[in-house]
C-alpha cells in the first residue's frame, strides 16, 4: 500500500477521526463554509460543496451542523474569511509532504506548521518544492472482503475511473477529479462500501521506509492532521506489508 492511500488506510484502521471527532467536525464545517462562499449553497450546481457535504456525511456529522455551515457560507451568522494555503516540506528519509489548510490567520498557521515539521525531524520547504510530485485525483479504496477485482474493475472503468490496482489488503481506484462523483455514484449503487473516498493529492512515486523512518513519518503526518486549520495531509511513502504492523501499531 503506497502514498496517500497508505496514510488514509492507516488512519482508517487506527480510528483517528473517531478519536478527534469534535475537531474533525470543525474542519468539515470550515470546508463547507468556504465551498458555499465560493460557489453558492446548492450542492447540485456547486460540486465543491457537494464533495464537502459528502465528506461530512461520511464522518457522521449531524445534518443540522451541515445546514448551519451552508447558511454561514451563504452569508448568515457571520463573515468568516478563510483562505486556502498549501504547505510543502520533507519528512524523514526525504519523504515529500503536501498539506492543504483553510485558515483565517496565515502567519499563525505557518508558524504552527513549521514547528510541527521541526519537532518531527523534517523541514517546511518553499512553494513548489514537492507539489510537482503529486497529482490531484479522485481516490477510493475498497476492501477485498466486499468486492472481487474483476467486478470492481469493470464497474469502476465503466463509471469513468482511470485505474484499479491491487494495493495489499484493498483495491485502489483512481479517477480524474471530474469523474469522481460518477465513480462514487456507481460504487454506492452497487452497494460496494469504500474505506476511503476522497479527492486527494496522489503521489506519482514513493519512497520505501524502514521501521524507524516509518514511525517518524507517521508521527509527522498525525501531528499535521491534528493542527486545527489542516484539511488534508499526504506524503509519498511506502511501508512494506511485512513491517507495517510494527510501524503503525
Amino acid at each position: 500500500m503506497a502514498g496517500h492511500s497508505h496514510w488514509a488506510g492507516i488512519k482508517h484502521k487506527k480510528g483517528l477521526a473517531d478519536k478527534k471527532r469534535g475537531k474533525l467536525f470543525g474542519k468539515l464545517s470550515r470546508a463547507i463554509i468556504v465551498a458555499a462562499q465560493a460557489g453558492g449553497g446548492d450542492p447540485d450546481s456547486n460540486l465543491t460543496l457537494r464533495y464537502a457535504i459528502d465528506r461530512a456525511r461520511k464522518a457522521s456529522m449531524p445534518k443540522d451542523n451541515i445546514e448551519r455551515a451552508i447558511q454561514k457560507g451563504c452569508g448568515a451568522d457571520g463573515d468568516d474569511n478563510f483562505i486556502e494555503i498549501v504547505y510543502e516540506g520533507y519528512g524523514a528519509a526525504g519523504v515529500a509532504v503536501l498539506c492543504v489548510a483553510l485558515t483565517d490567520n496565515r502567519n499563525r498557521t505557518a508558524g504552527e506548521v513549521r514547528k510541527i515539521f521541526e519537532v518531527a525531524g523534517g523541514n517546511l520547504g518553499s512553494t513548489g518544492c514537492v507539489s510537482w510530485m503529486f497529482e490531484l485525483k479522485g481516490l477510493f479504496t475498497v476492501s477485498k472482503s466486499v468486492a472481487d477485482e474483476e467486478t470492481l474493475f469493470e464497474l469502476a472503468l465503466e463509471a469513468g475511473a482511470d485505474d484499479v490496482q491491487d494495493d495489499g489488503e484493498v483495491f485502489r481506484v483512481t479517477c480524474s477529479v471530474e469523474s469522481y462523483q460518477g465513480v462514487l455514484n456507481a460504487l454506492q449503487a452497487a452497494e460496494i462500501a469504500t474505506e476511503v473516498s476522497e479527492i486527494a493529492h496522489v503521489p506519482q512515486s514513493t519512497v520505501d521506509l524502514d521501521v524507524s523512518n516509518g514511525k517518524k513519518v507517521l508521527n509527522l503526518l498525525e501531528a499535521l492532521e491534528d493542527q486545527d486549520d489542516m484539511q488534508s495531509v499526504t506524503a509519498n511513502f511506502n511501508i512494506p506489508d511485512e513491517i507495517l504492523a510494527e510501524v503503525a501499531g
